[in-house]
């Protein structure tokens, strides 16, 4: 498996912080009928762990499917190498909340480097294949969930590997921008 500079223990307290906020003070899986969660139940559908997010997880956990997804098969860093582990909910909507892996912590937002290379947070601008509604409203997300989203993110991009996916995704956001004629996202 990749394998970061992020520890264990790290992992632990960042989501022991995200387990307690919330986007939104109410469930917003009534809101859409937990869209992104059965989105994720779906056989191809799943999510990829950060390097050395593998570390918090039980491969063997009924819950989840466990996979590997190959770096060269996919669009990684390329200081990404090896194997990636790629999970796939068993039990959408209901999965353990304290084992969701930071991507389903800290949606609906994304994590994205300006060009003068500041951290910020925007709305998921990936192409997904359901609708949120609170990335679609732009709804005001709860200030404290803002906060340690933001937080949780700064000490993520300390890993060079996870700083290199995040700078990737975000070049490749701006590529997009240039093309609508825009210069920046608005964020958090």
């Amino acid at each position: 498996m990749i394998k970061g500079t992020t520890r264990k223990r790290t992992f632990q307290a960042i989501y022991r912080l995200l387990d307690r906020v919330s986007p939104v003070p109410f469930d917003c899986g009534t809101v859409c009928g937990a869209a992104c969660c059965m989105a994720a139940g779906e056989p191809d559908m799943g999510l990829y762990l950060l390097p050395g997010e593998d570390k918090v997880h039980d491969r063997h956990a009924d819950w989840m499917t466990w996979g590997v997804l190959r770096t060269e098969d996919y669009e990684f860093p390329p200081s990404w190498h090896g194997a990636v582990p790629f999970i796939r909910c068993n039990t959408p909507p209901h999965c353990p909340r304290e084992r969701r892996p930071i991507q389903c912590r800290s949606f609906p937002l994304s994590p994205h480097f300006t060009a003068a290379g500041e951290l910020q947070l925007i709305y998921n601008d990936d192409d997904l294949p359901y609708c949120c509604p609170l990335i679609e409203d732009e709804v005001d997300l709860d200030p404290r969930f803002l906060r340690a989203t933001y937080t949780v993110w700064r000490h993520l991009v300390r890993d060079p590997l996870i700083r290199d996916l995040v700078e990737m995704d975000s070049r490749a956001r701006e590529t997009v921008l240039v093309a609508m004629g825009r210069d920046d996202y608005e964020n958090y």
